[in-house]
Order: C-alpha cells, then sequence, then structure tokens
C-alpha cells in the first residue's frame, strides 16, 4: 500500500488535532534540568511540531539550540537533530540532559559551538525541518530578570529570580544594541538556514510579542515580515497557551499593561515557487 502521507507519520486523527491553532504547553520529568538555562522550552511541546513537520530518520535544525531541548525532542522521535549555540557552558548542560537519556553524540545529535551565522555553512547533512525560540532581543538584561523560581510543588513556575542571560558575547542575538539590530542579524541567520532547508519542507519560530524601549512591539509581525523577505511562505500561528505564569499588576491602576501568557509559533514553508 502507497503511503499518502508525504509531510509526517500522522494517522489523520493525530494530523488533526495538530492544526489546532492554540496549544496547551506540556511539561514532563525531563524539563527539570533545562530550568538552568534562562529561557528554556518544554520536550513535548517540540515533539508535537517535530511530529508534524517530518518523518522518521529526517533532520531537524536548531540555530539558537540552548539547553538542547530540540535534539532530546528529536532524539525521543527517531530524528537526527543538529544543534548550534554560541555558549559553551550550554553545550554542557545539554550533553548532561542528553546523556541522562542514553543519547550520545554523533550517532543520536550533532551540537556545535559556534556562531549561525558562520556555522551553518558547514553544515553538509540537507535539512528537514527547523524549529527553534530566538533569544528576545535584549529582554532579559533590560528586565534584570534570571532565572525561573523554584518551589517545592513545581519546577516550572514561570516567575524569576535572580540576574541571568545568554552571554556577553558581541555576536549574540540578545546582546544587539537595537530592535532592529536583532532582526537584522535574525534575518541573516534564518537566510543561511533558508538554503539547508529541502523545498517544500517547514520551519517554526517560537517567540511571543515584548517591549521595546518600555513600548509593546508586534514582534510576530516582524518576523512573518523578515522570512517573507528571504523567501519563506507563511502558513499560520499556533498560541502556545503558558497559564501557569504569575500575573503582574504592571500598570494598575492607571494604564492596561498586557500579562503574556502565551508564545507564537510562527509557522513557515519553503517553497521555491511561492518566491518566484
Amino acid at each position: 500500500m502507497i503511503d499518502k502521507n508525504k509531510l509526517n507519520d500522522l494517522n489523520g486523527k493525530e494530523w488533526l488535532k495538530l492544526t489546532k491553532s492554540f496549544w496547551l504547553s506540556e511539561k514532563c520529568i525531563d524539563d527539570k534540568d533545562a530550568m538552568k538555562h534562562p529561557a528554556p522550552f518544554l520536550i513535548k511541546d517540540i515533539e508535537k511540531l517535530i511530529s508534524m513537520f517530518t518523518k522518521k530518520d529526517m533532520v531537524v535544525f536548531d540555530p539558537f539550540v540552548g539547553s538542547g531541548t530540540t535534539l532530546i525532542a528529536s532524539a525521543n522521535l527517531k530524528r537526527y537533530g543538529i544543534g548550534i549555540d554560541l555558549n559553551q557552558e550550554y553545550k554542557e548542560l545539554a550533553l548532561e540532559r542528553l546523556n541522562k537519556k542514553k543519547y550520545y553524540t554523533p550517532d543520536d545529535f550533532d551540537y556545535r559551538v559556534g556562531d549561525s551565522v558562520y556555522e551553518i555553512e558547514h553544515i553538509k547533512e540537507r535539512i528537514h525541518y527547523i524549529v527553534t525560540s530566538p533569544p528576545y532581543h535584549n529582554i532579559l538584561k533590560n528586565n534584570g530578570n534570571g532565572l525561573r523560581q523554584r518551589k517545592s510543588n513545581s519546577y516550572r513556575i514561570g516567575a524569576r529570580i535572580g540576574v541571568e542571560y545568554y552571554s556577553d558575547y558581541l555576536n549574540d542575538l540578545g546582546n544587539q544594541k537595537t530592535y532592529y539590530d536583532f532582526l537584522d542579524l535574525l534575518q541573516i541567520i534564518m537566510e543561511k538556514s533558508f538554503e539547508k532547508l529541502e523545498n517544500k519542507k517547514y520551519c517554526s519560530i517560537i517567540i511571543s510579542d515584548f517591549t521595546v524601549d518600555k513600548k509593546e512591539t508586534n514582534v510576530q509581525g516582524d518576523i512573518v515580515r523578515i522570512m517573507r523577505d528571504i523567501g519563506f511562505e507563511f502558513v499560520g500561528t499556533i498560541i502556545l497557551l503558558q497559564n501557569n505564569k504569575p500575573l503582574y499588576p504592571f500598570g494598575y491602576p492607571s494604564t492596561f499593561v498586557i500579562n503574556h501568557h502565551h508564545q507564537n509559533i510562527i509557522n513557515f514553508r519553503k517553497n521555491i515557487e511561492y518566491c518566484k
């Protein structure tokens, strides 16, 4: 029998469930060690995306791999994950997490330390899916927010304590002087990623809107714009609900200031015909 499903290994019911425009963020025990990173995301959330956009043995790429969640999710689903990050300390954290699961490089994954602007060019494999959550400009430094608060009954509360940011490297996406510098550098990295991605394959960027110079900014709109300029086709946004985060009275009692309790999973497709 010929398999008509060219995108993934899901049955019709599984496929349909993942086309909802919102998901509830889902944690698991293997997320716990990732909280040593200032902005981790959850394995189950990434597994849903990988299961939707790839088949077994395909290659998944994350240009801002951090604590290695994409690599773990890929290995769990029998995909090969490739990740790049500037910070050697985050590689050590990722290796600790991966080795606990009995995953070892180079058979199960490839974690490269370096600047994605240059390292992407050295990837020999053709990429079947890109999924990443880039640094949110300089929001961690500006807000003075760091590691997530830990409580006895939960390791994923969402509040942050102390000061923790990605790195002091000038080429870090999280250290760009202006929001427009941030967008320009992100576009360069995604352009290089676009070249490595197989045609008709997908890319997901996980990011929320945030404030720039104390003004609420439509980050999603800017991401869609630069990705379209690269040649990606925008195919829709999934809202990832994070209802466990605390509420803060930022503007009370005079001004409305939103509490962000979701992230946008912004999805794109490389379609050479669309580019013409």
